[in-house]
């Protein structure tokens, strides 16, 4: 006949130990995970820099065709559509529509600019003008 097993015994992790190794996952999170978090802004503001970039290649790439910017009016689209242009020899962008910054908003277009001929410009995360941090501005004469 066997011995019935006592319930100290038996196997698995009491609640000390448990609670302890929360309190580590808790602080490392703590510690980290505001690192982390920084460097994702950063990176949204290098996509983002990149990404004006590759609109402004585009928008040469529509000037040597067709002679000039796409006016203010018909803007950005004019790079996925043709605007009755007759040099037209688009689409100038890979994707069949305008990107949208890292913070899902539209880039601005501005022709003629304050700054050069053409601007191109995203207003960071709160979609204002100005900010500091990743609410900046990302211009693309910058």
């Amino acid at each position: 006949m066997q011995k019935p097993r006592l319930l100290r015994d038996s196997r698995g992790f009491s609640l000390i130990e448990i609670m302890v190794v929360m309190i580590i996952i808790g602080l490392l999170a703590g510690l980290v995970g505001p690192k982390l978090f920084g460097q994702l802004g950063k990176a949204k503001q290098k996509t983002a820099k990149a990404q004006i970039e590759m609109i402004m290649a585009a928008l040469d790439a529509y000037r040597l065709d067709v002679g000039s910017y796409p006016s203010q009016q018909e803007g950005l689209e004019a790079l996925i559509s043709n605007p009755g242009a007759g040099d037209w020899a688009g689409p100038y962008l890979a994707k069949p529509q305008i990107p949208v910054d890292p913070w899902d908003h539209t880039y601005l277009y501005r022709n003629p600019g304050q700054n050069s001929d053409i601007e191109v410009i995203s207003l960071g995360q709160d979609n204002k003008e100005g900010g500091t941090g990743e609410d900046a501005d990302i211009r693309s004469w910058e």
